[in-house]
C-alpha cells in the first residue's frame, strides 16, 4: 500500500512493505531515494511516530521505519527481545533491500535498539542519532529508573502481573501513558493515541511489548563491553527540553561515544516528535547532511 504525503518542496510517497527476517514478518514503511536512514520507534507507539519527519527526510534519503518484532503490524515471537536480536532483525532488513551502510535514529526503546545495531555493527553504521532515552549498561538509565516519573520501567518488568492488569484496559493505559508525558496540550491527537491503543490490544503486542523491557538486564551485559571502549562513528544524543531524561542523556553523550554531541528540543517532553517535529527533523538534517563519508 503506498500513501502520499508532503515534504518540503513535492509529494513523498511512503510505502507499507513485509520482509521475512530470521523467521520474523517484519512490517516497514520506505520512501524517498538515496542514502538509507533508518527510523526506529519507541513504546507505546509504531512506525506511525515518524510521519511529520518521514517527509522532510525522505527528500533526501531513502527513509525506512520498521516496527520491531512484536509491535505494530510485525510479528510476535515468545522470547528474542534482546537488543541485539532485534537489531540483527533491522540489520537482516536493511541487507535485503540491498544497503550496506545505514544511518539509524531511534527514539525510546527504538534508541536503545539503535545502539545494539551500531555496537555489533559499527563498521555497517555511518551515524546514530539516540532519541529522549538512555542505553542499558550506562548511568543515565539507572537515574532514569530511579525516577518516580519512570515508575512504569519497574511495572513492565514483572512478567505476567503487569500482562493481567494492563489486558482489557489498553485503552485506559495507554490513554493515560501518553497525556502524563504532555507538555503541550493536544500534542497527540486523540486520534493519534486511538491508533496506538489498537495496535497493543492485538493479541500478544502488549506482552511483547514489556518484554523488551525484562531484556533490558541482559541488554547491559551484551553492551558492556562496547560501552566499555565507546562508539568511534558520529553520535548525535537528542533530549527534550521538558524530559525526565534530559540531564542525565547529556553526561551520557560522552559515556558511549568519542565523537558525540547532544541536542536540547526546545518546547518538548518526551513524544518530541509530535511536539517539536520541525527542530527535530532540522536536528537530523543537519547531522546527516554533513557526513560525506557514506558509501
Amino acid at each position: 500500500m503506498a500513501v502520499g504525503c508532503y515534504g518540503k518542496s513535492k509529494v513523498i510517497t511512503m510505502e507499507h512493505r513485509f520482509a521475512e527476517v530470521n523467521d520474523i514478518r517484519l512490517h516497514y514503511v520506505i520512501a524517498g531515494s538515496g542514502r538509507p536512514l533508518l527510523l526506529m520507534h519507541g513504546f507505546p507507539q509504531t512506525w506511525y511516530e515518524w510521519r511529520a519527519i518521514i517527509p522532510r527526510l525522505a527528500e533526501h534519503y531513502t527513509v525506512i521505519a520498521p516496527d520491531y518484532r512484536g509491535a505494530g503490524d510485525s510479528g510476535r515471537t515468545h522470547a528474542g527481545y534482546e537488543k541485539f536480536n532485534v537489531a540483527d532483525d533491522l540489520r537482516q532488513l536493511v541487507r535485503q533491500l540491498g544497503f550496506e551502510k545505514v544511518g539509524l535514529v531511534g527514539h525510546d526503546m527504538g534508541a536503545m535498539v539503535v545502539y545494539a545495531y551500531a555496537a555489533q555493527y559499527e563498521s555497517e553504521v555511518c551515524g546514530l542519532v539516540l532519541m529522549d532515552a538512555p542505553v542499558p549498561g550506562t548511568k543515565a538509565l539507572q537515574a532514569v529508573r530511579a525516577s518516580p516519573r519512570a515508575w512504569h520501567t519497574n511495572f513492565h518488568a514483572v512478567r505476567d502481573l503487569a500482562e493481567f492488569l494492563v489486558a482489557g484496559r489498553e485503552q485506559e493505559y495507554i490513554s493515560h501513558f501518553f497525556k502524563s508525558r504532555f507538555t503541550l496540550p493536544g500534542a497527540v491527537p486523540d486520534e493519534d493515541i486511538e491508533r496506538y491503543v489498537k495496535a497493543y490490544s492485538t493479541p500478544g503486542a502488549i506482552r511483547a511489548a514489556f518484554e523488551m523491557y525484562r531484556a533490558w538486564e541482559q541488554d547491559a551485559i551484551d553492551n558492556a563491553p562496547h560501552l566499555a571502549r565507546k562508539l568511534d562513528i558520529p553520535v548525535m544524543v537528542m533530549g527534550a527540553e521538558m524530559s525526565v531524561s534530559g540531564p542525565t542523556l547529556r553526561e551520557m553523550t560522552g559515556d558511549i561515544a568519542k565523537n558525540g554531541v547532544y541536542r536540547e528540543v526546545a518546547k518538548s517532553g518526551h513524544w518530541l516528535c509530535e511536539q517539536n517535529p520541525d527542530q527535530v527533523g532540522d536536528f537530523l538534517f543537519d547531522f546527516y547532511s554533513n557526513m560525506a563519508d557514506w558509501t
